[in-house]
């Protein structure tokens, strides 16, 4: 018996020995990610410290270009649908976040919102851009209402997409993120990634899982495991509040477009409702068969609502 037990034991050890061996991920330098995830337009410049991966595509003499501001796990590779249809007639500006992407982690640890609403300023400081109509996903779309109430004389127009604000309580929240902003199994992810997990986090996200390519699995999960993302995604999460400051998106006086998806598990679309509660005449379009990505999941039919609020051909 005893000596059955030791072996039951030792194929156990073996097992989670191989299980570790197989999902052990490690971080990835940055530079090892650029041939394949930053090639032209994509371009890097320095902000206070901070290397920034962004792609600056278009005409320069626009007067007001789009900024388009991703969301939580993502990069500036989500709005490459709108960007390509956009870039032969507006300046588009697209980059990656502070602790996402090949940006890498804030040098200052600060994943607040307001302080990555400050972050856009001061990128659109360096690229020398007075004003523009901004738009983003999700946590993006929180930073792109706090950089209209932040500076209001900068934004002309407001796009949201399936944006964070208003209270909420989610539906559905990828394992991955809950796994994350949990200290002890947070450290672990850091050192292990299953791919597995990549894919369950997509298919929360997308109203139609066919839709998931491997090339769209393989960004995702090669961009994560950039070097520092995994431990910077946790510190965004535990400083993540739902619903804080929202009393400001009543402030908002300015033309609104919000898009969202009607599988949106994530931010559920009543949630869109609410902005358009807040936001005077603010127009909300639906996508009833999208998901939490709605730019990413069908560039070409929300882009057509984009081209409409914008006055585009």
């Amino acid at each position: 018996m005893k000596a059955t037990l030791v072996k039951v034991i030792g194929i156990l050890m073996m097992a989670s020995a191989l299980a570790l061996a197989l999902t052990r991920a490690p971080d990835r330098p940055v530079e090892t990610l650029v041939a394949r995830w930053a090639p032209p337009p994509s371009d890097f410049i320095e902000i206070r410290g901070q290397l920034v991966h962004l792609r600056d595509e278009g005409p320069r003499d626009d007067p007001l270009p789009i900024v388009l501001v991703h969301g939580t796990s993502a990069s500036l590779h989500t709005w490459e649908g709108w960007a390509k249809a956009l870039h032969t007639q507006r300046r588009v500006i697209s980059f990656d976040l502070p602790g996402f992407g090949l940006t890498g982690p804030s040098v200052a640890a600060d994943y607040r919102a307001d302080t990555q609403a400050r972050f856009v300023l001061e990128l659109l400081d360096a690229l020398k851009v007075q004003r523009v109509v901004i738009g983003g996903n999700s946590l993006g779309g929180e930073i792109a209402w706090r950089t209209a109430v932040m500076a209001p004389e900068r934004v002309d127009r407001l796009i949201l997409v399936d944006a964070s604000g208003p209270e909420f309580e989610p539906l559905s929240v990828p394992l991955g993120w809950r796994v994350a902003r949990l200290p002890v199994l947070g450290q672990i992810t850091e050192i292990i990634l299953p791919r597995a997990l990549v894919v369950q986090g997509l298919v929360g996200v997308y109203g139609n899982p066919e839709k998931i390519s491997t090339e769209l699995v393989d960004r995702y999960f090669e961009l994560t495991l950039r070097e520092g993302n995994r431990r910077a995604l946790g510190e965004r999460l535990r400083q993540y509040e739902i619903g804080a400051d929202a009393e400001r998106i009543g402030t908002l006086k300015l033309p609104t477009l919000i898009l969202w998806g009607g599988r949106d598990k994530v931010i559920p679309p009543a949630v869109a409702l609410e902005f358009k509660r807040q936001i005077e005449g603010s127009q909300l379009v639906m996508f009833d068969d999208l998901g939490h990505v709605p730019q990413e999941e069908d560039p070409a039919r929300t882009l057509a609502a984009v081209k409409v609020f914008l006055g585009l051909k």
